[in-house]
């Protein structure tokens, strides 16, 4: 790809953002009834390439069950408030009542209570019993205490998701987490990340794990831009980590790994195009923090709110547009992208000729700057 030269010291490439690419259709169409958006991880099939983002603000163990039962995947965040506190309710109306101002303080204040390892336990088994698949998250510097409560309880998909995450991650501090032998341990799959480069996602796939995620993830609630300076637009993104997935797929001699777009997509335009970029399935948070059951009450925020000493990220307000059937499955009553998700999905499919994910992800796209 052609470097763009920034001054006469530094170049580099230029990358793309979801907004900046376009589908192009092709010599036939489909009806949308036809088009299968079924995806598979390891055992685990679901109608839906769609994975709920590990947020309090969205994903309770009520909210995970639902999900499950509408065809998508919901990750319980392990670190959050459902294993913080027996019952999280009134912290949650509270979130819901701050001025924005005085939201961080609190976030910060509130999630310095302890993990207890009994309601982690207990979370999984509230999904477990619901017939649903089960998935939750840790972050690497907590994947190590916390992995065998999570094992002993019956989990079905292990989660382990920070801002940014790699296969080498180097600290003078503590024993790092040693992803390779980790996976290997364990024996359920395991989905691993953010990551954002090439070469970064060949690592993460060389440690066994059954997915990537690709992006920094909080979407429209992260301020890792802002305050670090961290971005690679996602269009990029994932199509460099789809080249990562192709490659390692030779060099392992056909084992493939699933790549998840996580992070920065706020309608169904948004995840056609993550998903025409090389994407198996997409994590999102946001669209589903307007849904009337969102824990958040309208207000979303993800694990970078509310850490201690640099917080990257903020609650923001989105209000309530319906149910998660309408959300997910429709019927539609705006006309700006956030509800019906699958259904625009299948429809962008259809509309390009592709009858299922893995063609889909062959489809001509253009660059095309965004409208305002």
């Amino acid at each position: 790809m052609t470097q763009v030269e920034i001054g006469r010291g530094k170049s580099g490439r230029r990358a793309y953002a979801l907004d900046e690419i376009g589908i192009v259709p092709s010599r036939r169409t489909r009806d949308p009834e036809e088009v299968s958006i079924s995806w598979q991880i390891d055992a685990y099939r679901f109608d839906l390439p769609m994975v709920v983002s590990p947020m309090d603000s969205v994903v309770s163990p009520r909210t995970a069950v639902e999900i499950g039962r509408l065809g998508g995947l919901a990750v319980l965040d392990l670190e959050g408030l459902w294993t913080r506190y027996e019952d999280p309710t009134s912290l949650l109306e509270e979130v819901a009542t701050l001025d924005s101002a005085a939201a961080t303080r609190r976030l910060q204040e509130i999630y310095t209570a302890p993990i207890d390892e009994e309601l982690i336990g207990r979370r999984i088994e509230e999904i477990r019993a619901a017939g649903v698949t089960t998935a939750v998250r840790l972050s690497p510097q907590k994947t190590v205490r916390y992995h065998k409560a999570v094992i002993d309880a019956g989990v079905d998909i292990f989660v382990i998701r920070g801002t940014t995450v790699s296969a080498e991650h180097v600290s003078g501090r503590a024993e790092p987490l040693n992803l390779k032998q980790f996976i290997y341990e364990l024996d359920v799959p395991v989905i691993v990340g953010g990551c954002a480069t090439y070469t970064a996602a060949l690592h993460l796939m060389r440690t066994g794990a059954a997915g990537v995620l690709v992006g920094f993830g909080g979407g429209a609630s992260h301020t890792t831009r802002n305050v670090l300076g961290v971005v690679v637009p996602m269009a990029t993104a994932i199509s460099d980590v789809a080249a990562a997935r192709r490659d390692y797929m030779d060099e392992s001699g056909g084992r493939y790994v699933h790549v998840i777009a996580d992070g920065g997509m706020g309608g169904s335009g948004d995840i056609a195009k993550a998903i025409a970029c090389g994407a198996d399935a997409v994590m999102v948070g946001s669209p589903l923090a307007r849904a009337t059951e969102a824990p958040g009450r309208g207000f979303h925020w993800g694990s970078e709110a509310h850490h201690p000493e640099l917080p990257r990220g903020k609650r923001v307000e989105f209000g309530t547009i319906g149910t998660l059937q309408e959300i997910l499955h429709g019927p539609s009553s705006l006309a700006d992208g956030s509800m019906n998700l699958m259904g625009a999905l299948k429809r962008t499919m259809a509309t390009a000729g592709y009858s299922d994910l893995k063609e889909f992800q062959r489809v001509e796209v253009v660059v095309a700057p965004p409208q305002r």
